[in-house]
């Protein structure tokens, strides 16, 4: 059945995620405590702001009502949005004040290749930067995708988070898991640990019915509309 990326859907299929049993972590929690957490079914929740602050703000909104919480990414760099502004910034303490985790949405690579600067300097300067405007302690960052045609995911083959204060890249948790995402706008796509489920197209609220223990589930603040995508 083809699914219409709305709020009002998103919403109801994390209803069905708690409905099924699930214990919802941030991307810190599950970081920290994965060993020691006595839950037989657990799903990580991270969203990716690649685009609109705004629209995750909404998100942050229905998570507060169902009372769960998610780690959100943000992107320092964006042309498209400034995390700083008077909006953003504003959207964002809410999410922090209502004890959602943020990470850093990183662009090391893209940053060092346009720049001409060190990868590494321009990590620790954006951790910084993060830490101190919205008075936090990251722990964790997310590589991001974007137009450049470089991987931002290979500053991490030879490092490892905890070499710059971190708990956690994103990616370490891929492989031992499934993994969900709405990564490619229209539709869903899954990978169990580690290898692509191909044609399985099925959401959210289809796949925790499965009973699977550990879920890992990325979605994407820019995704979700209420009438049409371009709103």
């Amino acid at each position: 059945m083809e699914f219409h990326f709305t709020f009002q859907n998103i919403e109801n299929q994390y209803k069905e995620v708690i409905k099924q049993g699930y214990t919802v972590l941030t991307c810190e929690q599950f970081a920290k405590k994965a060993k020691n957490i006595h839950a037989n079914k657990i799903l990580i929740n991270r969203v990716d702001v690649d685009l609109s602050i705004k629209k995750a703000e909404k998100l942050a909104i229905i998570f507060n009502s169902l009372k769960i919480k998610a780690t959100f990414f943000i992107r320092l760099h964006a042309p498209e949005y400034n995390p700083f502004s008077f909006e953003n910034y504003r959207i964002i303490k809410f999410i922090i004040n209502s004890g959602h985790e943020i990470g850093y949405h990183s662009e090391i690579i893209d940053q060092s290749v346009i720049w001409n600067e060190d990868a590494v300097e321009n990590l620790l300067r954006d951790i910084d930067v993060i830490n101190r405007i919205f008075n936090v302690e990251i722990k964790g960052v997310a590589s991001h995708g974007g137009m450049t045609g470089l991987n931002n995911l290979d500053f991490w083959k030879d490092k490892k988070a905890s070499d710059f204060g971190l708990l956690y890249e994103a990616y370490d948790l891929f492989d031992d898991c499934f993994y969900l995402s709405d990564s490619e706008w229209t539709q869903w796509k899954c990978y169990n640990h580690g290898k692509l489920v191909k044609d399985d197209l099925r959401s959210l609220g289809e796949h925790v019915k499965e009973n699977h223990s550990l879920i890992y589930l990325l979605i994407h603040s820019d995704t979700y509309y209420e009438k049409h995508i371009y709103e």
